[in-house]
């Protein structure tokens, strides 16, 4: 089948640009591609090509898929949302520089389905400059890998597309004759993309403040309908479902709900138990809105009240994290965030007595990594069109240095297993407060600041 022709619809710019719901600029309009793409071009130059794939379906059971979700890189690249497509950029290819491979329309099967937008849709509503069948795409490949000298794609993530690429540079490689070179260079197309999805702007950072805005609706819904009695999964429930009122049908990863002990558990994902009088309650969940996660967590009292020693542990836990978000800023390290709320939570596990020593020994308790049985994991991480974002976390061994559009969770906690060596009243606590936060010219952006942590706001609005 021919390619789809170069000539560009202005009604489909315009379609892409009212994607998003509400007056949001959407991350995924025609310039907003455009732009995106234009970075790419330049960071590949002139001899380099980059094959980048759509995800995949995946059957679920008979008959049954799991619900379809683009791969980031494609849907940050391209816009397209069909499973099995094939973006190619080609820089300075005289017949344009995007083409994109993709399912023909088949009225038959969007019966079934639902509607395809086919080689002419993604030639005139997503900036290809061609389009092919999929079933072209053994054919054309060889074609624009021809002459170029370095080919990346995501290497090493999927074993039947790394097959596939070696057929298709052995059959460029049969073209030497004809002088046709095949490219001699395999990278990641991590290299590429990755670093320019680090840098979110500003289209995406309104998607994401929208999408941290809906979940932190979500969890003041979660503090005003808690209750001893209700289960984990009842709150799971409807933070769900206060989500999807709002656009938000999906979330970013699977929503934690742990009363009492099981807040001390990580990841915690069974949410069954039921929900007792005087424990609190750990809830981490974020939905995702048009690609792009939110990732908020807060603890509250099941039945309204902090304990005193609930509150000491709570207020040890935010007084971290308020310490580790003044360090977001352009110029610091991605570690100091990290750096300032490890020095507030050793200083008060020892004032709280669940760790020996004094106040001159909280540089050496970090040292010797004291504070672990309790606080286990880090921070924060990146944030973006995946929860645990891309982007490299140092440069040349070095923490890298936060920049303007970058966004990453700050996420201090602790955790006192039930069978801790640790005072009797801490016993069976976890708490953790996570907020997502935008790293802006002069300092931040708390994203989720609509979610309340203040631990008198929480127990005004649990009582309201």
């Amino acid at each position: 089948m021919a390619a789809a022709g170069k000539k560009k619809s202005k009604a489909g710019g315009k379609a892409m640009a009212g994607a998003a719901a509400g007056r949001q600029p959407s991350p995924y309009a025609a310039a907003e591609l455009k732009r995106r793409r234009r970075e790419v071009i330049r960071a590949l130059g002139p001899e380099a090509v980059l094959v980048v794939p759509a995800a995949t379906e995946v059957a679920r059971n008979r008959d049954v898929h799991y619900p379809f979700r683009q791969s980031s890189d494609f849907a940050w690249l391209t816009g397209f949302p069909e499973p099995d497509a094939v973006a190619v950029v080609a820089p300075k290819r005289k017949e344009g520089e995007l083409v994109l491979f993709v399912r023909p329309r088949d009225p038959e099967r969007e019966v079934w389905d639902g509607f395809r937008h086919g080689t002419e849709g993604a030639v005139e509503r997503f900036g290809a400059a061609e389009a092919f069948p999929l079933e072209e795409l053994d054919e054309k490949l060889p074609e624009l890998l021809g002459d170029r000298r370095t080919l990346y794609y995501p290497l090493g993530t999927d074993d039947a597309l790394d097959l596939r690429v070696m057929k298709w540079l052995r059959t460029v490689r049969a073209k030497a004759r004809a002088g046709v070179r095949a490219p001699t260079e395999l990278i990641t197309s991590d290299r590429i993309l990755h670093e320019r999805r680090l840098i979110k702007s500003q289209a995406e950072l309104s998607t994401m403040r929208t999408a941290a805005r809906v979940s932190a609706a979500a969890h003041r819904r979660l503090m005003q309908t808690c209750r001893p009695g209700l289960t984990e999964q009842g709150l799971e429930s409807t933070f769900l479902h206060a989500c999807a009122e709002h656009g938000g049908r999906f979330q970013a990863y699977p929503p934690i709900v742990g009363g009492g002990a099981n807040a001390c558990v990580l990841h915690y994902v069974d949410n069954a138990d039921t929900l007792r009088d005087g424990d609190l309650v750990l809830i981490d969940a974020g939905c995702e809105l048009h690609g792009y996660a939110s990732d908020i967590t807060r603890t509250f009292p099941v039945s309204g009240r902090f304990s005193a020693p609930q509150r000491r542990l709570y207020e040890l836990v935010l007084e971290a994290q308020r310490a580790a978000i003044a360090q977001v800023r352009p110029g610091n390290r991605w570690n100091a965030p990290h750096k300032a709320a490890l020095k507030v939570l050793t200083r008060g596990l020892v004032d709280l007595g669940l760790l020996e020593g004094s106040a001159k020994d909280v540089p050496k308790l970090i040292k010797e990594e004291k504070y672990k049985p309790f606080y286990m994991h880090r921070t924060g991480h990146w944030l973006g069109m995946d929860v645990h974002d891309v982007g490299s976390y140092k440069q040349d061994g070095k923490w890298r240095v936060l920049e303007p559009g970058m966004v990453l969770t700050v996420e201090p906690g602790l955790y006192i297993a039930p069978d801790a060596e640790a005072p009797e009243q801490y016993r069976g606590i976890g708490i953790r407060i996570e907020d997502d936060v935008a790293v802006t010219g002069d300092g931040h952006e708390v994203l989720s600041a609509d979610a309340p942590k203040d631990p008198d706001e929480i127990e005004a609005l649990m009582s309201g």
